[in-house]
């Protein structure tokens, strides 16, 4: 993605010789390359709870809040609804 991006400023910087519009659609190129890549690079995370990036700290916290939220979420469940919990727990041992 970058190699494609790069060579169409590379193309749009060379067809600015001839006319500067094209200079601003260069740049114009990308900045949006750099924002939307820079959201999608931060945002993505695989669901399989593995902290994206290689471990960085950043990641790993998200995984551990998300985590302990769930593991909330479940607390409450069984709080409120003892009847169904225990109902999922039997199903789990069969």
């Amino acid at each position: 993605m970058v190699t494609i991006v790069l060579s169409g400023a590379v193309v749009l910087v060379v067809l600015g010789f001839g006319d500067p519009i094209w200079w601003l659609a260069a740049a114009a190129l990308l900045g949006l390359y750099v924002r939307l890549g820079r959201d999608r690079s931060a945002g993505s995370s695989p669901t399989t709870g593995t902290p994206a990036g290689g471990g960085t700290p950043t990641s790993y916290r998200a995984y551990r809040e998300r985590r302990d939220q769930q593991a909330r979420w479940e607390r409450r469940y069984r709080r409120e609804r003892p009847f169904e919990a225990r109902r999922q727990e039997r199903q789990k041992i069969k």
